[in-house]
């Protein structure tokens, strides 16, 4: 695998609330493209995929989140970490390798509006 590539688990956020995600496993991901290429690369891939329930598959995912990076610290959080978004959100003109995207580095792909609110207010509905 060459160093510019990786594997790279986006997890889909569909309700912080509710705690509702799934994790999709992307291999070969040219850390070179920008990360909103790769948004928009993510947001064409999710719709046709069978295994994912339909509500995943037709939000309006519109930015991404470090969640976890190998060798790295994890989150007690369960879906995403409230804290760093200056470091960890990432900036849409960045590349994903200078945005700290790196092999077997786990990001959070949600709704910013639905992050903002449960920021705002983070409880949980169970």
């Amino acid at each position: 695998m060459a160093s510019k590539e990786a594997i790279v688990t986006v997890r889909l956020v569909r309700s912080f609330e509710h705690r509702n995600f799934k994790p999709v496993v992307y291999q070969n991901v040219d850390l070179n493209q920008t990360v909103k290429d790769f948004m928009e690369f993510v947001k064409n891939d999710i719709p046709s995929r069978s295994g994912l329930p339909l509500p995943f598959r037709n939000y309006k995912y519109d930015k991404m989140k470090i969640i976890h990076q190998a060798h790295g610290a994890k989150t007690n959080e369960l879906i995403v970490s409230l804290e760093d978004d200056d470091k960890l959100i990432l900036k849409d003109n960045a590349t994903l390798k200078a945005a700290g995207i790196g092999h077997e580095t786990e990001v959070a792909f949600f709704c910013n509006e639905d992050y903002e609110k449960y920021r705002a207010d983070p409880k949980t509905v169970w």
